[in-house]
This record gives structure tokens, sequence and C-alpha cells, in this order.
């Protein structure tokens, strides 16, 4: 909490004030179904797009969680769309992958009217918003790979996917949980019970025979963790990046050093300077423009957002 407290005071200017963030976009017909667009200042041509499941432990997941991200990216000339999605209680497991894939849709449907290059969209979320994202990427190409479903987006339609610091194994992680604070009793809640563990387990369900066809849709998958993360071990990244590696998916696991869960993803950028899962995460989406690259490697180190003493400060009160 004190975490978001501090991200809020810093960005919430941008967030509430910026003429390049445009907020509350209606994706749905629920009271969550809504996401943020944050836009580059140039509007020269279609912009490479994220479409980012913010993290929140299924429980207090909200839109402008990923204000600092999109502010970030936008500088490089990346447009991200904060997709926000219903929490528990309002809703459990199966109505998050319901909203998450509707604003998914809505992005790969409508990105081109506000900028953004469809044939350029990546899929990335965090912490809970990992799960989140990669249940319903898995989701939609099992939904493909079916006779007779009807589907409104596609997975061939995501680039890649960035999974950053995220769960994919619920069976290895009900204990971990529970010795945390979130108690068995509320985690199999919010999964619909115990019986759905497998449904909503991406690194148990892509082993499955009967997924085959669906898993070789899927697209590049890149999970970046934190060795230091004791909110979600970075275990839970390596092992789904092997695993999938194994029945076939371009995959891989990046790990840095020493850093938390919170580190990756609020820390590390407010500290300014250079980030360096932000530049690999750039980096990727760059990879193919020549132009975009020249201009990241010139561009200049971002600025410190806040003193070094208020994030040592929150990171030793963070429940996270």
């Amino acid at each position: 909490m004190a975490v978001a407290l501090l991200l809020l005071l810093v960005v919430g200017c941008h967030y509430f004030f910026s003429s390049q963030v445009r907020r509350g976009i209606v994706y749905g017909d629920q009271p969550r179904n809504r996401l943020d667009l944050y836009f580059p200042k140039s509007s020269d041509g279609p912009k490479p797009v994220v479409a980012f499941i913010t993290g929140g432990a299924w429980i207090i997941g909200y839109k402008a969680w990923g204000s600092l991200l999109g502010q970030q990216l936008s500088e490089r000339d990346i447009i991200v769309a904060c997709i926000d999605y219903r929490n528990f209680p309002q809703g459990t497991i199966k109505d998050m992958v319901k909203d998450a894939s509707q604003g998914i849709s809505f992005v790969c449907n409508n990105i081109s009217e506000y900028g953004g290059d469809p044939d350029r969209i990546y899929l990335m979320g965090q912490s809970a918003g990992a799960h989140i994202a990669a249940c319903t990427l898995l989701e939609q190409a099992i939904k493909e790979t079916g006779e007779g479903e009807s589907t409104t987006w596609s997975v061939s339609q995501i680039r890649a996917y960035f999974g950053l610091s995220g769960g994919y194994n619920l069976f290895d992680l009900v204990d971990h949980f529970h010795s945390r604070g979130l108690y068995r009793s509320i985690f199999l809640s919010i999964m619909d019970g115990e019986e759905s563990l497998r449904q909503y387990s991406p690194e148990v369900l892509v082993q499955d025979p009967n997924t085959r066809h669906a898993v070789s849709l899927l697209p590049p998958i890149i999970l970046f963790h934190g060795t230091a993360d004791y909110s979600i071990p970075a275990d839970a990244s390596k092992n789904f990046a092997n695993t999938l590696q194994r029945v076939g998916v371009r995959a891989e696991s990046i790990l840095y050093e020493g850093k938390t869960h919170t580190d990756l993803f609020l820390q590390d950028p407010m500290r300014g300077g250079k980030d360096d899962m932000f530049e690999d995460i750039v980096a990727i989406i760059h990879a193919d423009d020549q132009e975009a690259r020249a201009k990241d490697a010139v561009a200049p180190p971002r600025r410190r957002l806040v003193p070094e003493f208020m994030l040592k400060l929150a990171r030793s009160i963070s429940p996270f």
C-alpha cells in the first residue's frame, strides 16, 4: 500500500491531467470494463501497442496501477492500453479472464483508430495480471482450435507475451500464498474452487496432450522475474518457460539478480537512469524498427522521480 501511495503521488498529475492520457474508455458492459490509453507525443505513423493487465493479488487490481509503465513506454513511442477488470469478490477468475479477453479484443479491433498498429500488439501482465493474461491467451488459443467457437480476436494478433513476476502453476503456489497471508480458503474462492486450479494453471494446461494444437498457436513468451521476489518466487517463471520450451513454444525467462516483486515494476522505474527490464522490453518491441532503435540508442537517461531513501522505506514496509 505504501508503494501504491508513493506511485499515486509521483505520477498522479500525469495520469489525471496529461493530454497524452485518455482515461476510462469503455470496452464492455460491466462497471470495471474500462481501459486507459497512454499516447506518445509524436503522432507520425502507427505505433506499436502494449495491452497491459495490472496486478493486485486478484483483489486490488486497478488500471491506474499501470500509469508509470504507460508514461515511460509512451516516451519511447509506444502506445499502452491499461485494461481494468473485476476484482474479487466482485468477480472470480473466470470473470477476470472474460474481462481481460474483452479488453484485448477492443485493443485488437479498435487501436488503429487511436494511432496504434494492429500488426504490432504485445500483451503484458504483471503479478496477478500476468497470471490472468496468460490464462486469457491460452483460453483464446483453445477456443480457436474448437469447433463453432465464436471469437472476436485472435492469438495471431499478439506479437509476443510479456509476463512480469507472474505465477503460472497454482498447485505450486497455494501453500506459499497461504503463508504470505492470502489464505487458502480465500484464494480457492478467487479461483472458483480447488477443482478449477488445473484450468487456471497455464503451466499445467499446456502439458495436456488435448491442448497440443492450441499450444502451437501461442506467440513468443518472455517471462521477467526478480530473483529476490518473495511474493511469487522466480522459479514460477523459470519453470513455466522450461515447460513451454518442452512443448515447442518459443519461450524464455529473464531473471534480474536481487530484484523483488515491486523493484522491477515500481522502485526501479522511479529510480530513473538505466532500467534493465524496461530496456529489454523496448528492445524486443523495436527489434524490427531500425529508426526506433536509433532513437532508443540516444534517448536521455530517465529522470529520478523520488529520493532513494523513500524507495528504500517503501521497499522495507511493502507487503509485496
